[in-house]
Order: structure tokens, then C-alpha cells, then sequence
């Protein structure tokens, strides 16, 4: 059997008991293991302030597809909740999503870290979905404006490529 300092030599990233500066070992294992995105946005209201949110909007949540399977990161009220779904790579999860009343948008490529949190802010469901899109992400305070954003990114790229401009 191993020794603990023999596994954390041997993890990607690891120099000497230290990980490398910049997460570098993060990264290298996220690009060898590529991901997609999806962030789904409902409308349930488990704590009574959540009702001044717009309906249908008063939460969001995130999922990760990498070649292995999902990953699901819901940030709830008190604490984050990250669950490796026992279900098939091909299981459709954002079609599950919708079918059951969410709202979903996706494939995102997930984007790059932050250097540093952005200080006022708390950590929140949005907060939570900001920093999987990295540094692109839309700035929004709330579901709903997250969710508007996003779309209307969408929309703007699904014109730029119907249009015609853009040829190879």
C-alpha cells in the first residue's frame, strides 16, 4: 500500500508537497478531461425572501459532462451540494431538466479561473454559476438576470452565424 506522501508526489501538479503555482495541475487535468456546461434555472422558493425573485427564476444551479458522466453543483441555502450522478455519459440531463419545468442553457465551455474573488459580493447560486462560466461571465446579481444575459449572448452569435457574415 501506498504512503501518503507517495500519492501526492504523484499527482499531476504536485512539486515537492506543494502544487504548482496557479493551480497549474487543476488545469492540466480539466484539459485533459474536457467538460461542457449547462446551467438550469427553476423556480421553486425554499426560503421566503426567494419570493421577491422573479417566478420561474428564483434559482440556478450547474452541471458538468465530461466523457465519464455528470456532475451536478447546486449551491443550497447553507451549503454546496456536488454529486456525481450514477447515470450513462449519454444520459440527457438537460432534457431531464426540462422536462421537469427548468429552464436550461448550455453547452457552455466551462472558462478560466479568476485571479481573485471579487470582494462584495456574496457567494450565491449566481455567484456560483459566474464563476464556472470564468472570466466572460455576464455580470448579474440575480437568476433571472444571469438567465437574460446569457440568451441574449445566444441570440446574438445564433445572428452573426445565420447571417452570413461570418464565412470559413
Amino acid at each position: 500500500m501506498a504512503n501518503t506522501a507517495d500519492l501526492l508526489d504523484a499527482a499531476p501538479g504536485n512539486r515537492g508537497g506543494v502544487a504548482v503555482r496557479g493551480g497549474a495541475g487543476h488545469r492540466r487535468v480539466a484539459e485533459s478531461r474536457p467538460q461542457l456546461l449547462w446551467l438550469a434555472f427553476g423556480g421553486r422558493a425554499d426560503q421566503g425572501w426567494m419570493r421577491l425573485l422573479r417566478p420561474e427564476f428564483r434559482h440556478c444551479f450547474a452541471a458538468l459532462r465530461d466523457e465519464a458522466g455528470w456532475t451536478v453543483l447546486d449551491p443550497l441555502s447553507g451549503r454546496l451540494l456536488v454529486t456525481r450522478l450514477d447515470v450513462g455519459a449519454g444520459f440527457d440531463l438537460p432534457g431531464f431538466w426540462r422536462r421537469a419545468g427548468c429552464r436550461v442553457l448550455g453547452p457552455f465551455v466551462p472558462g478560466e479561473p479568476s485571479r481573485a474573488w471579487p470582494w462584495g459580493l456574496p457567494f450565491s447560486c449566481v455567484s456560483l454559476c459566474r464563476a464556472l462560466l470564468g472570466t466572460g461571465a455576464p455580470v448579474a446579481m440575480t437568476p433571472w438576470g444571469l438567465f437574460r444575459q446569457l440568451e441574449k449572448n445566444f441570440q446574438e452569435k445564433e445572428n452573426l452565424l445565420d447571417s452570413g457574415v461570418a464565412r470559413l
